[in-house]
């Protein structure tokens, strides 16, 4: 039990973060009733992304998956105003979770580049 905790580092923790997030916006259009159409079909597919990000990030870590859940969650955070449902609930919802995956990719980025990477697995 303890060997495993070890293994788990604070990106591993935010990388699970982003999955339970990209869950979250994929089934939000069920949980809210959103309107059929754009602003659903960009619930499922930014939600779907940022999922299988996280999934990418936890098998293999890559600093290049960091960097598109930035760019992920930032298009969730503006899709709002570039798609036009503005002042809905679909925006709050794109809004705080963009806004958490993007700062969620930050952090992970931020670290990287306090603490390089190891380059070696194992011991």
């Amino acid at each position: 039990m303890q060997n495993w905790l070890e293994n788990w580092t604070n990106a591993k923790f935010c990388d699970v973060a982003n999955l339970i997030l990209g869950a979250c916006l994929l089934v939000s259009p069920w949980i809210f009733g959103f309107d059929a159409g754009t602003v659903s079909q960009n619930a499922y597919i930014t939600g779907i992304a940022i999922a299988i990000l996280a999934i990418a990030a936890l098998a293999a870590f890559a600093v290049w998956e960091e960097w598109l859940n930035l760019i992920v969650g930032l298009w969730a955070l503006v899709s709002p105003w570039v798609l036009g449902f503005q002042g809905t609930t679909a925006m709050t919802v794109h809004v705080i979770i963009g806004a958490a995956v993007a700062i969620l990719a930050a952090i992970e980025l931020w670290m990287m580049s306090q603490i390089p990477p190891r380059l070696t697995t194992g011991s």
